[in-house]
């Protein structure tokens, strides 16, 4: 069993993004610019933002942060995105979700122009990915495609199963794992909460990406033996042990899976580090379109 380390991977792709921002920067040429919107003060969503604008700092990037309390209007909110949208020198724009009820994400989302949208949401965007023609794609996904990339994991052939259907994960990664390149190729089976028999489906996959947001759903006998696991899950449970108060914990019970397969991810520190460097390799390419 080998541990698909996303602290090593994510490293070695901003190291990478990195060297290109210097070669930028002794040319005379200005640095890729990501700008990211935070509204209201959930935990989690500081936590998320606070690392994206520390990673454009090591690796070179501008980033512009706008806060905003979460009795903000829907109407200011599409303004601002507006502001940044005409602002030639931001490349990149993404909006931290959740947002407050009285806000539609997908109003937001689309409000986005595609040649800014780092995140991948923007429903241009995910056409493109689903015509195979250049697009950004969301973050996650692609961060484990980077993943899979960096470990050199033959996709060819294997059978993968997708667990969640969701915009931002399921959907994309079974149609980029099903795509006519590398990685992908593989033959796509995508599970959810209407998915009838899914342990016998999960026991016959090659691979399984795990994106329900249940705590260690996926269980030992669930898995064949040598299979590769993704597990995209991240959920704060409750812990009286830790000094938080609570312990993270993925889609997959890494204790009894882990024994099984021939890579997985472990959580924290598998796919959450590269939904970031994912994020950053969109940015920069956002600002190579740009600036040809």
């Amino acid at each position: 069993m080998q541990i698909l380390d996303g602290k090593i991977t994510s490293q070695a792709i901003k190291d990478s993004i990195k060297e290109k921002v210097a070669v930028l920067t002794a040319a005379g040429k200005r640095t890729p610019h990501l700008a990211a919107i935070l509204v209201g003060n959930s935990g989690a969503s500081e936590t998320y933002v606070a690392s994206k604008v520390k990673t454009c700092a090591e690796i070179g990037f501008d980033s512009t942060l706008k806060r905003f309390n979460d009795a903000i209007s829907e109407i200011e909110l599409l303004n601002t995105i507006h502001d940044l949208n005409t602002d030639d020198s931001i490349d990149g724009i993404l909006v931290q979700l959740p947002l407050p009820k009285h806000i539609a994400e997908d109003k937001v989302i689309e409000a986005i122009i595609p040649d800014k949208d780092v995140d991948g949401f923007h429903p241009v965007s995910l056409g493109r990915m689903v015509a195979g023609l250049p697009s950004f794609i969301p973050a996650t996904p692609y961060g484990i495609l980077l993943m899979l990339e960096h470990y050199k994991i033959e996709t060819k052939g294997l059978h993968a199963v997708v667990i969640g259907r969701s915009n931002i994960v399921g959907k994309p990664m079974s149609i980029l794992l099903s795509r006519n390149t590398y990685p992908g190729n593989c033959t796509v089976t995508t599970c959810h909460s209407a998915t009838k028999n899914l342990k016998e489906i999960c026991l016959q996959a090659d691979i399984i990406v795990a994106a329900l947001g249940r705590p260690e759903f996926v269980k030992a006998d669930m898995v064949k033996e040598g299979a590769i696991v993704i597990d995209v899950g991240i959920t704060r449970v409750p812990d009286a042990m830790k000094k938080s108060g609570f312990a993270i914990k993925g889609d997959v019970d890494f204790a009894e899976v882990s024994p099984k397969c021939s890579y997985i991810t472990p959580v924290p520190g598998g796919v959450g580090l590269m939904t970031i460097a994912g994020l950053m390799m969109n940015t920069y390419n956002a600002y190579m379109k740009r600036n040809k």
